[in-house]
């Protein structure tokens, strides 16, 4: 990598919005050998509030026993991260089962350091449909309620694999700009997963962002996606609506190469599929290979390096690491 890269990686604010694989949390080392700044793992996507309790308060027992992590509350936070050299820990829903039926756990979930709730996963629920949905209702009463509520209570509205209709009503109900954490562009590549132009418009519209994902499925049809195939994603949507509306959500995750056995990996998928939590028609059979050159988080240098060559400038790079999300951070949770 060349010595601007190497500068500009290791001055940027990076924050990798989406982080399932941190469910062993001994890969936090990995994001940290590849130069991340911020983290958010999945505390809690379908489980129920019971079950999402026990896992944030293990994320606060690991907070207070190391001092190389910091729980990310406002966007001044991310800085002194930085500055102190330290990694910040974003909590992320993937998904609404802990808020149950009750808006007032959204409350709780905010005091305890939850920052950002994605309104489904795939699936109908209480708030509304998920993006894989046979139908696609929009958000229920309830979900009117439930953005509402994470309005009042500071906290970011995701709509990650969310319906169409579900997202435009959440757009249209928030007073706050509304994200989407992890999606690609659906003009690059047609997975259910990825979004339509119409949809990324819409999301910059309301000041939110869109974040590239890694997941080999959602970057092209080859079984082993390039980095180019990856960062024609950013350049789409880039082009499309600006690179101030585009983020990363990489979505690392456990049931990847090369973290778990093939065999393994192919029970757990055949689990999600029996489940519906996934289809097969975006969600293809693993082993599932992240783009070539930044196969884990550990080589995301890789990355800083052939966004300079593809011609993207260091603004631009800084925003997409990090600045643009700060700027929503900002506006929702305060500085």
């Amino acid at each position: 990598m060349s010595q601007s890269a190497t500068e500009l990686h290791n001055s940027a604010i990076i924050i990798d919005a989406v982080c399932p694989l941190l469910d062993d949390r001994e890969r936090i080392a990995d994001y940290q050998a590849g130069g991340v700044t911020v983290i958010a793992p999945t505390v809690s996507s379908l489980e129920n509030a019971e079950t999402t309790l026990r896992t944030i308060g293990a994320w606060h027992k690991l907070l207070r026993e190391r001092d190389d992590l910091m729980l990310i509350r406002t966007a001044a936070d991310i800085r002194r991260a930085k500055a102190a050299g330290k990694t910040g820990i974003i909590m992320h829903f993937q998904g609404p089962g802990a808020i149950e039926d009750s808006v007032d756990l959204i409350d709780a979930y905010k005091v305890l350091g939850v920052g950002i709730i994605q309104l489904a996963y795939n699936l109908k629920n209480l708030i509304g449909d998920g993006c894989e949905e046979r139908t696609d209702a929009g958000l229920s009463r309830f979900g009117v309620q439930v953005v509402e509520r994470m309005n009042s209570a500071r906290i970011i509205v995701d709509c990650a694999h969310t319906g169409v209709q579900t997202t435009l009503d959440a757009i249209k109900h928030s007073s706050a700009p509304v994200i989407i954490s992890h999606a690609n562009a659906k003009s690059v590549h047609p997975s259910p997963r990825n979004i339509s132009d119409e949809l990324i418009k819409a999301i910059a519209e309301n000041g939110g962002t869109i974040g590239v994902v890694g997941f080999p499925g959602f970057v092209s049809s080859d079984k082993r996606p390039t980095l180019d195939q990856f960062i024609d994603h950013i350049a789409y949507m880039g082009d499309l609506v600006g690179t101030q509306h585009v983020t990363l959500g990489i979505d690392y995750y456990t049931g990847q190469f090369p973290y778990v056995d093939d065999a393994i990996a192919m029970k757990q998928y055949q689990q999600y599929l029996a489940e519906g939590i996934w289809t097969a028609k975006a969600y293809p059979e693993p082993p599932h290979y992240y783009p070539a050159g930044i196969e884990t988080p550990k080589t995301m240098p890789a990355l800083t390096k052939r966004l300079l060559e593809r011609g993207f400038t260091e603004a631009d790079i800084r925003k997409i690491y990090g600045e643009n999300l700060l700027r929503i951070y900002e506006t929702v949770w305060g500085d």
